[in-house]
C-alpha cells in the first residue's frame, strides 16, 4: 500500500504580502508609462513621496524573496530561472523597446542573490542569524549610494569611491555604473544583494516555531498572485503599456 504524499507547508501570508505588492509594483509602474511615456503631469510622483512608495515597494519585494530562499530547496534552479527571465526582459526591451532600456533590472539581481547565495549556503549556515542580518542589513545601508560614486545612505556620505571603479557594463552589473550607463529599472548587485540576504537571515532569526501565524489565509486570490509572482511580473509591463496604448490611441 502507497504512503501518502504529505503536502508541503505553506505560509499563505507571505504568499499574499508577496501578491499585494506585485499589485503595488504594477500600479507604480503604469503610473511611470503615464509619466514618462505621456506626459501626464504628477509632481508628487517624481518628489519625495513618489520616491518613499517605489523604494518601500522595492525594499519589501526584495527583502521577501530572501526570507523566501529557505523555503526552497533548489535555489540555484530557481536563481537560473529568474536571471533568465531577467536576460529576456533586457532582450525584449533592447529589441522593441529600446527608449525604456532595462539593463541589469531587478529580476537579473534577484536571480544572481539566488546563485550566489545557493553557492554560499553552507558558510552562511555557520554564521549565527542575529549576526548575519545585522551585518547584512548595515552593509546596505552603508553601501546603499554606490551607484552614485560613495558610501553611505542618501543624504548621508560617507566617501567618494575611485572613479576608476565605474569603468564598464560588468561593474555596472556589480554596482558601478560606467558615464553614460542607462537603464530604466536597475539594480545593481551591490547594494541590493546586501538587503536579499537580511530577508536570508531573518528567516533564521525568526525560526520556523515562530512563523506559525504565517501559515493563515486571509485573501487566497492574493495569495494565488503571489505564487505566480513571477510570471505576472513578466507579462505586467507589455500589458500595461498596451492598455494605455489603446486607450491614449482611442482617445486621439
Amino acid at each position: 500500500m502507497e504512503q501518502a504524499k504529505q503536502s508541503p507547508v505553506r505560509y499563505h501570508l507571505l504568499d499574499e504580502l508577496r501578491g499585494l505588492n506585485l499589485i503595488n509594483m504594477v500600479v507604480y509602474h503604469g503610473l511611470w508609462d503615464l509619466v514618462f511615456l505621456y506626459g501626464v503631469r504628477a509632481d508628487w510622483y517624481l518628489g519625495l513621496p513618489g520616491k518613499i512608495w517605489q523604494v518601500s515597494g522595492c525594499c519589501l519585494f526584495i527583502l521577501l524573496s530572501g526570507f523566501c530562499v529557505p523555503f526552497g530547496r533548489h535555489t540555484a534552479r530557481r536563481g537560473a530561472q529568474v536571471f533568465g527571465a531577467g536576460a529576456l526582459v533586457t532582450l525584449v526591451t533592447w529589441l522593441f523597446m529600446p527608449e525604456t532600456l532595462v539593463l541589469f533590472g531587478v529580476l537579473t539581481m534577484l536571480g544572481s542573490a539566488m546563485l550566489l547565495t545557493a553557492a554560499l549556503r553552507p558558510l552562511f549556515e555557520k554564521v549565527p542569524a542575529g549576526v548575519g542580518f545585522g551585518v547584512s542589513l548595515a552593509l546596505f545601508l552603508v553601501t546603499y549610494n554606490v551607484n552614485m560614486g560613495g558610501l553611505g545612505f542618501e543624504s548621508w556620505w560617507l566617501m567618494t569611491l575611485p572613479r576608476g571603479l565605474y569603468a564598464n557594463l560588468f561593474t555596472a552589473f556589480l554596482g558601478f555604473p560606467q558615464p553614460g550607463f542607462y537603464s530604466t529599472d536597475y539594480f545593481s548587485l551591490i547594494p541590493w544583494v546586501f538587503l536579499f540576504w537580511a530577508g536570508y537571515f531573518l528567516h533564521r532569526l525568526v525560526g520556523r516555531a515562530r512563523m506559525e501565524p504565517l501559515r493563515r489565509s486571509v485573501c487566497p486570490p492574493l495569495g494565488w498572485l503571489g505564487r505566480h509572482s513571477l510570471i505576472f511580473y513578466l507579462l505586467h509591463q507589455p500589458v500595461v503599456f498596451g492598455v494605455l496604448y489603446l486607450f491614449f490611441s482611442l482617445r486621439g
